[in-house]
Order: structure tokens, then C-alpha cells, then sequence
């Protein structure tokens, strides 16, 4: 009998099992401290990254000129902010409104734009995500508590090795009058994917 859980690696990559199996023999030799490890990715799954995209979301919120700058040029705009680098070499901004929903789904792997989101969740990656989101969004979003009214059009975005989307999500009603400080922990990485909504004040105090 033993405490620590096992992964179900049925559905990995060859890739990823190829990973697993290195960072096991690493582990094994003691080259590598797991826990370590664990902290570099969970930092860049929800620290690093997504601070960035939320910082360039609260600017965009209180700034119309970024603002339009972002939807029209969202390479050179996060730039500015000093994001950048591989993974977010050509991205694209698509914003929500009352009248249109934006998702963001990779069909073929996993693209993602690391220099402001970080490392994409697993649940990004996986199988059952990427062709859900294409013939279900609706679904999918249902999955994640999000009911969308019918009159709202839902789109979804398939990020790919030349382009990387963000969604701009739209700000809650209780944050007007906020700096973009505090408007950037509003934020969250899965209302940047269209899978979320930035939070109310009683979501980001508890």
C-alpha cells in the first residue's frame, strides 16, 4: 500500500510519455527534485503568464486607445507592455460583448500564447477539449458553468503554429472606477481562453 496517487497516462501523447518517462529516470538518479519541478510549471500555469495577459486586459479596459490598438495590432501592443517572445510571435485579440462570446481552442495540438498566458491547463491540451469545443462550444462552456443566452453568437478561434488568440473578456460592472491594478486580479486565465468571465468583487474576495 502507498499514499501518492498514479496518473492516468492512457491518454498522453507519445511525446508526453516520453517526458513522463524522463523526468521519472531524472527523478530516479536524483538530478531533479519533483517538487521543485511542480512549483516552475505551476508558477508558469497560473503565475507568470496569466498575470501578464491580465495586465494587458485591465489596460485595455480603461484605455480606448490600447484598446482598439489591441484588436487591431495585438502583437505589437502586448509589445509595448514588454510581453513577447516565442509562442506569442503573431497574436490576435478578440473581444466580448453582450451580443458575441469568444472561445479559443487549439484543434490539431496545443498553441498557446506562453508570454502572456503561460503554459496551457491540461484540460486545454486534451482530446475531449478540441473537438468539443468545435462541435459542442456551447457545451463546453456549459461544462465549465458558463449558460450563454441563444441570442448570444458564439465563436470559436483555432490557435495554430502562426497565430495565437486572447479573448478580452468583458469588465464586470462592479469594477468601474478601479486602477488597473486592481482590475488586473479580476482577470483570469480562463476568461483570456473564453472558457470564464473576469470576476465580480465577491468572486475575487473569496
Amino acid at each position: 500500500m502507498h499514499d501518492h496517487p498514479h496518473g492516468d497516462y492512457s491518454q498522453l501523447s507519445e511525446m508526453e510519455l516520453r517526458v513522463r518517462a524522463l523526468e521519472t529516470l531524472l527523478t530516479q538518479k536524483g538530478y531533479v527534485d519533483p517538487g521543485a519541478l511542480d512549483r516552475i510549471v505551476q508558477t508558469y500555469e497560473t503565475g507568470i503568464g496569466p498575470r501578464n495577459g491580465a495586465a494587458v486586459v485591465a489596460r485595455a479596459w480603461v484605455d480606448a486607445g490600447f484598446r482598439q490598438w489591441l484588436l487591431r495590432d495585438a502583437t505589437a501592443a502586448i509589445a509595448s507592455m514588454g510581453f513577447g517572445g516565442r509562442q506569442g510571435e503573431h497574436m490576435v485579440a478578440v473581444a466580448n460583448t453582450e451580443q458575441v462570446h469568444n472561445m479559443v481552442v487549439c484543434t490539431l495540438c496545443s498553441c498557446y500564447p506562453w508570454p502572456i498566458l503561460g503554459l496551457p491547463p491540461v484540460w486545454y491540451k486534451s482530446a475531449a477539449y478540441r473537438s468539443k469545443a468545435v462541435i459542442d462550444p456551447r457545451g463546453v462552456l456549459r461544462d465549465f458553468g458558463i449558460a450563454l443566452p441563444n441570442s448570444t453568437t458564439l465563436r470559436v478561434w483555432d490557435s495554430t503554429a502562426e497565430v495565437r488568440y486572447v479573448v478580452i473578456p468583458m469588465m464586470p460592472a462592479d469594477a468601474q472606477g478601479l486602477d488597473e491594478q486592481a482590475l488586473a486580479h479580476r482577470v483570469t486565465r480562463d476568461a483570456m481562453i473564453g472558457t470564464g468571465f473576469a470576476l465580480t468583487a465577491a468572486q475575487a474576495a473569496a
